[in-house]
């Protein structure tokens, strides 16, 4: 018998909706022990479930916060002092500077920390969804996790650089899903939703290397036409009942483009 069959690693998973949920799930096929707590959710076949955050963290190896920014640092404090000699990890989508206060925090109380930035929608993955891994706990995290199947990356450095580079690309990402949200939307009331889509599919499709280059190139050559083109599609909006959103702030984004 392996070390790990006879010793299986102890994960507490903080958080069991969608992710959490799935992720303790996927932890526990794996062979680990899974104590789980949401004050909302019974954890599931082959989870232990847990009343605090305190209790689930009692007698961890790893303890992953999976529940929300806004929560974290609640769920950090209240279960910080159960961990004994495990490792604290928040995945949860914060800001940097977030992901440093709970590193200080765990600092506090002698808990080695680390930042874990899912980097892909977790269902129809699990536990083999990206994750990036920073902090002074990155590489032991990364190992028990590994061990377990998970897909792991560890950047170098402190807590809140795996949160940034989430983060980052999510100010494109998020900010390209709601234009194409806001124009679907127009071109449905236009009544040329179809068109607006295929032609949408089109340039997605079209994008290669080149792409970044050209769009931020034209953008500055041409903020002051392109301003004045968005304070037409804002209008339009307006025009067919749509909330110009995304409209709008592109708008004003190229306004202060040209007068930089």
């Amino acid at each position: 018998m392996s070390d790990e069959q006879a010793n299986p690693v102890t994960v507490a998973v903080l958080g069991l909706g969608e992710a959490g949920g799935t992720i303790a799930k996927d932890l526990a096929e794996a062979g680990a022990v899974v104590r789980g707590y949401d004050p909302a959710v019974t954890a599931g076949d082959g989870i232990i479930d847990t009343s605090s955050e305190a209790e689930a963290a009692t007698g961890a190896d790893l303890v992953l916060s999976v529940n929300s920014s806004k929560a974290s640092i609640g769920a950090l404090r209240a279960g910080v002092g159960a961990v004994g000699d495990g490792i604290w990890a928040d995945l949860n989508t914060a800001s940097p500077g977030t992901k440093k206060q709970l590193a200080g925090i765990a600092r506090e109380h002698g808990v080695p920390f680390a930042d874990i930035a899912i980097m892909a929608p977790v269902p129809g993955r699990g536990l083999r969804t990206p994750l990036l891994i920073s902090g002074v706990a990155a590489d032991d995290v990364a190992r028990i996790l590994g061990a377990l199947g998970a897909s792991v990356t560890v950047m170098e450095g402190e807590a809140g650089l795996a949160a940034e580079r989430k983060l980052l690309r999510s100010v494109f990402f998020k900010g390209l899903a709601a234009a194409v949200v806001e124009a679907l939307e127009a071109g449905r009331a236009a009544g040329c939703e179809d068109w607006l889509r295929d032609n949408i599919a089109e340039e997605l499709t079209r994008a290669n290397e080149s792409t970044v280059d050209r769009l931020v190139r034209g953008t500055h050559q041409h903020a002051v036409r392109r301003a004045d083109e968005m304070t037409a599609a804002t209008e339009m909006l307006v025009e067919l009942d749509v909330e110009p959103t995304m409209a709008a702030a592109t708008r004003d984004f190229l306004i202060r483009l040209a007068k930089s």
